[in-house]
């Protein structure tokens, strides 16, 4: 008779714990990981192409919304108990105290943006899972490769329920600030001419 039992378990992780290992320098100070549904993962290196539309963007951001949100980039969002996802950028409710005590939650979380190269796959469907099981209601993906936006709306627990594509040449408005329209081109590295 055949098992039908799994020969091994995975071992999830609660953000307490996480935060534990952090403090007892677990992880190596250079070492970037995030927490992301139990697992801890290993964030990939930045490529030049992902650095450049990272700082692009962050700077147009930053011009766009002033007053109005805080940009924070590659800081940590807590999600849940089980997740905190460090995003490439995340646009959040001003704090009076600058979050001192707490992570932005999803409440707070205007939109969030993951700068792709390498990661698209993980950016387009484990990342999305987790951020729409939270209630995120605004996600994009850059893809900076295909030169184009992945749009990620009406969030629900097996994901999102629109995904939408847009070409370099689009713009768009977040959903919490309809008057705001961002030239995805402007958030794209320039295209150089050889």
């Amino acid at each position: 008779m055949l098992s039908t039992e799994a020969p091994f378990t995975i071992r999830k992780w609660t953000l307490k714990e996480y935060h534990k290992l952090g403090q007892m320098g677990f992880f190596h100070p250079e070492e970037r990981v995030e927490l992301l549904s139990g697992n801890i993962i290993k964030m990939s290196a930045k490529g030049t192409a992902h650095t450049s539309a990272l700082g692009r963007t962050d700077r147009l951001l930053q011009n766009l919304f002033g007053n109005l949100a805080w940009v924070r980039m590659q800081d940590p969002i807590a999600l849940d108990d089980n997740s905190e996802p460090e995003p490439d950028i995340a646009l959040v409710r001003i704090d009076p105290l600058d979050y001192a005590t707490h992570h932005p939650t999803p409440s707070e979380v205007y939109l969030i943006i993951e700068v792709a190269d390498t990661s698209l796959t993980f950016d387009r469907e484990i990342k999305a899972k987790a951020y729409a099981r939270s209630g995120i209601t605004d996600y994009w993906v850059l893809n900076v490769n295909e030169r184009q936006l992945h749009v990620f709306r009406e969030p629900a627990d097996d994901g999102y329920q629109s995904e939408v594509i847009l070409g370099e040449t689009a713009s768009i408005s977040p959903l919490q600030f309809p008057t705001v329209n961002i030239a995805i081109q402007a958030m794209l590295p320039p295209i150089i001419s050889s």
